[in-house]
């Protein structure tokens, strides 16, 4: 008796407090974990029978046609792209500890967990709606793609209030004070300079986070391709950053699988040739024991030498020309590929490109790309995701394939049941930066050589591939 008459007395106050109003807040960061709540009964409406934590501070008793709610949209670093397929949600108890870096098995059924208060993913738009969110002081939300993670604590909700969040708390972290961030491993090249795409007027990271292995920045870059042919990428930061240090060099860094097994997602860069003597049957190996361990790989064009040259079974996912054929090359005008629009997550990708906010495509499904390139001869179609193709009957001549595909991905190990896989490789045929305005080369030492401002339409869709390539993985393909 007494029990329920304390009970009582606990959230009675709640539930007075109920009231159909529209709040928004003003911009607040922090990691704070928020109070964790208390047993709550079915009869005030506060909490559910055998509720835990926050779970019992959600009001089920709002008055007809309102609810407890969270509205937000989430977006990369830089804090213009929205994000697709977010995962937003309200711990019951404490913030779960940071994801930790290196190679893991990260299913979207896993990475949420059960005793949540409250969850669920973003729209195409990055916008979100937690309904049935538990009020009260400090409550915390964790924003979640992959291995990128922010914690910001709401100050306050009012039971049966809509409460919209200020975009500036729902972007992600953009250095490690603001959050977790998934450690890159970047290897230079000549012909794409994918490491100024990471950079704060691009996809949102600060400079701060690019350092040497041992300094503790997100992202680490490595000199790759050979000087004495031209290839080479840029190899050493600027006197601004790092104090002018050099680069490691990526060979005979990717000799050793504990090298890649530091990291959760290696991007490599097109060094213009595809160095065959520079990727050693070591180097083939922990390439192939990291993505199927659960680490991600990103690869641009003569870097199908990573496939081309592999063992099976991943040797099967695709063949190529090699760069002593050059393939098709067409730098003077844009080509128009087509996006897939047959799985769920490439319909989301065309949409996306047609948002205000992206402005990436003027037509829906279509894709305008420079500086192309097709060196693909054959794709297995069923190994293999096709993100987009580029179709040309007058240049894609045998032994290239027409249609080519532009973007593709595929999930590892190679041929296990899809719940058993763990990791991803994505590879494009193009140079990504899609101009001549950013360039990777010795003379010009990190970041003197990004030059560009603002994101041609491929970079956006690379940008959309890369946090899809970090998420988790999900049971069905799309």
């Amino acid at each position: 008796m007494w029990k329920k008459i304390l009970n009582l007395a606990q959230v009675l106050p709640l539930a007075l407090a109920a009231a159909c109003a529209s709040t928004s807040l003003d911009p607040f960061t922090g990691t704070g974990d928020g109070g964790t709540g208390g047993g709550g009964g079915q009869d005030s409406g506060i909490g559910k029978p055998g509720c835990v934590g926050r779970q019992c501070q959600v009001n089920y008793a709002c008055p007809t046609g309102s609810k407890t709610t969270l509205t937000g949209r989430v977006t990369i670093p830089a804090g213009t792209l929205p994000l697709y397929n977010a995962n937003v949600y309200v711990p019951s108890g404490d913030v779960p500890e940071a994801p930790i870096s290196g190679p893991s098995c990260d299913r979207c059924e896993q990475i949420v967990p059960l005793d949540v208060a409250a969850k669920t993913t973003t729209d195409v738009d990055g916008t979100f709606t937690l309904t049935d969110v538990p009020s009260g002081k400090d409550i915390p939300l964790v924003i979640r793609v992959g291995k990128w993670r922010r914690v910001v604590t709401i100050p306050s909700i009012t039971d049966c209030t809509s409460t919209a969040i200020d975009t500036t708390m729902t972007r992600l972290p953009r250095n490690r004070s603001e959050g977790n961030i998934p450690r890159i491993a970047l290897s230079t090249g000549s012909q794409d300079a994918l490491e100024c795409l990471l950079r704060s007027n691009k996809l949102g990271l600060d400079d701060s986070e690019f350092t040497q292995p041992a300094a503790g920045g997100r992202v680490n870059l490595y000199a790759g391709g050979q000087r004495f042919n031209g290839t080479a990428g840029t190899d050493a930061f600027d006197q601004s950053l790092n104090g002018g240090a050099p680069f490691p060099s990526s060979n005979p860094w990717w000799n050793d699988v504990n090298n890649w097994n530091q990291y959760d997602i290696v991007l490599l860069s097109c060094e213009g040739a595809q160095n065959a003597g520079f990727k050693s049957p070591a180097a083939h190996a922990a390439l192939e024991s990291f993505v199927n361990n659960g680490g991600r790989v990103f690869a641009s064009h003569w870097h199908n030498i990573w496939v081309s040259d592999a063992k099976p079974p991943l040797s099967t996912v695709a063949t190529f020309v090699d760069s002593t054929a050059g393939g098709y090359i067409n730098d003077s005008t844009p080509i128009i590929a087509d996006i897939n629009q047959s799985f769920p997550k490439g319909k989301a990708l065309a949409n996306w490109l047609q948002l205000p906010a992206v402005a990436g495509s003027t037509q829906l499904g279509k894709l305008m790309i420079n500086y192309s390139r097709v060196t693909l001869t054959g794709r297995n179609a069923t190994l293999t995701q096709d993100w987009a193709d580029y179709t040309d009957a007058g240049n894609l001549t045998a032994p290239l394939v027409n249609p080519a595909s532009q973007y593709f991905s595929f999930n590892t190990p190679i041929g296990v049941p899809a719940q058993n896989q763990c990791g991803q490789m994505v590879f494009t045929d193009i140079h990504v930066s899609g101009g001549k305005n950013d360039v990777s080369n010795p003379t010009k030492p990190f970041p003197t050589g990004c030059t560009s401002s603002g994101l041609t339409p491929q970079e956006k869709a690379l940008i959309f591939l890369l946090f899809d390539l970090t998420n988790c993985l999900q049971t069905v393909i799309g």
